[in-house]
């Protein structure tokens, strides 16, 4: 993790340009990629990064030295987006959903009860209908993504209210991410969708500006989010996948050895996150019930239900028609 303030990344982004990776001024020869994160240092997702860092150093003999800027020192994760979009930053890591600000049909990739796990997920990164997605968002914004990541099965959690069913919703402030299908998700339930970023989660939760949130588990331990919440409701309402988004003009400025080296490294940093995160999982229910969290089995269909008949109809038109049915099917 490499310490810069937000203020200081935006002012120097502006002399960056396209420049996103920079030679080091301590040394002429080394490329820098700086890659901004939500997320903080303990997660394994941040790991994955430190973990490809170290990797393309030693097999690029030093010549790449990759810089990660976790816990949301970059701002937002819509302002980290918009960073490696104009160059002034090499890589992030984010949601399919928020990427589908940028190229619509993308956010259907992280749609509730699409897949009917991780493999699945993860068989779809290497479709024609991703590979097609890809492409596209190559050449409207100049972004490619370089590896699908398994980010966990989504749960709820609550401040003080015992959720069973869909129908204890009604009324429930429910943050979710700033995006257009978890909003929808959240209506479906009843709930009231509170969209906040992620860096300011915590507060809001600890003073009640909202009932509850929905996460993967490793992202609830991590964040510490059982000191503010009371109830962790098994839902499993998204299994979420979690991009490596690079801008493209520079991918282009590296050798062809140096980009074997990064597509290496950034493959086995994906494997690793992937087995790592999955053990966490299975820990972690018994984990957070002995930070003082209550675990609650809820009627899952009352919450799948209604989701269903809802978003695939409503979002047909952004997602492409066919698109959710033949992701389903494969």
């Amino acid at each position: 993790m490499h310490g810069v303030s937000r203020r200081t990344f935006l002012a120097g982004s502006a002399a960056l340009g396209a420049g996103v990776f920079m030679p080091a001024i301590a040394k002429a020869q080394a490329t820098v990629i700086r890659w901004g994160e939500m997320l903080p240092q303990s997660h394994p997702q941040v790991q994955m990064i430190d973990r490809i860092a170290a990797e393309v150093k030693e097999k690029s003999g030093g010549r790449i030295d990759i810089q990660s800027f976790p816990n949301g020192q970059l701002g937002s994760g819509k302002d980290m987006m918009d960073a490696v979009v104009s160059g002034a930053l090499a890589f992030t890591t984010d949601g399919a959903a928020a990427l589908g600000a940028l190229l619509p049909q993308l956010s259907v990739i992280e749609a509730p009860y699409l897949w009917r796990d991780a493999a699945h997920m993860t068989k779809a990164g290497s479709s024609p209908i991703f590979a097609k997605m890809n492409e596209e968002l190559v050449r409207r914004r100049g972004l490619r993504m370089l590896a699908i990541t398994y980010y966990g099965k989504r749960h709820l959690t609550t401040g003080n209210k015992e959720v069973r069913s869909a129908a204890d919703m009604a009324g429930f402030k429910l943050r979710v991410p700033p995006v257009d299908t978890f909003r929808a998700m959240a209506e479906a339930w009843g709930a009231r969708a509170t969209p906040i970023n992620f860096n300011e989660l915590y507060l809001a939760l600890s003073q009640g500006a909202v009932d509850g949130q929905e996460n993967p588990l490793p992202t609830i331990h991590s964040a510490k989010l059982a000191e503010v919440q009371k109830y962790l409701v098994l839902t499993g309402h998204i299994i979420t996948p979690r991009l490596v988004i690079a801008n493209e003009a520079a991918l282009k400025g590296l050798s062809a050895e140096d980009r074997a080296i990064l597509d290496a490294a950034i493959a086995n940093g994906a494997q690793w996150q992937d087995a790592e995160l999955s053990r966490q999982e299975g820990e972690l229910i018994g984990t957070l019930k002995t930070a003082g969290m209550t675990i609650i089995e809820p009627d899952v269909e009352s919450f799948r239900k209604p989701v269903l008949e809802q978003l695939p109809p409503k979002f047909e038109e952004k997602w492409g028609k066919g698109t959710w049915d033949a992701l389903a099917a494969l």
